[in-house]
């Protein structure tokens, strides 16, 4: 599965971003999709998560009532609405896709197998 993220900007604190992420082939039902930030000198944070199944759906508590998670399965895409953007959500943004069931809290790198390249996501 190749995963090809799109949408990232610079963006002004308080305004709003929608990421994409594209799977180059149908993704399965019992698949979890994610997406991962890193910022510069950090480690990678999990963002969110949606279970491709029941559309059920985790956050981050740093990104909960701002971020919304949602799919489009005609499309094989994964959508990222992000709002109320803050400088500290600045962070090259991933998308992940692994066989991963429907999780109790933030996605974790270290069960996805599947990443795309990244789009860079900068607030200030």
């Amino acid at each position: 599965v190749q995963l090809v993220e799109s949408g990232g900007a610079s963006v002004q604190a308080g305004g709003s971003l929608t990421l994409s992420c594209a799977a180059s082939e149908s993704i399965a039902n019992t698949y979890s999709m994610a997406w991962f930030r890193q910022a510069p000198g950090k480690e990678p944070e999990g963002v969110a998560t949606i279970y491709r199944d029941n559309g059920y759906t985790a956050y981050a508590d740093s990104v909960k009532g701002r971020f919304t998670i949602s799919q489009d399965n005609a499309k094989n895409t994964v959508l990222l609405q992000m709002n109320d953007l803050k400088p500290e959500d600045t962070a090259t943004y991933y998308c992940a896709a692994d066989s991963v069931g429907p999780a109790a809290g933030p996605p974790t790198a270290g069960d996805f197998a599947y990443w795309g390249q990244g789009t860079q996501v900068t607030v200030s």
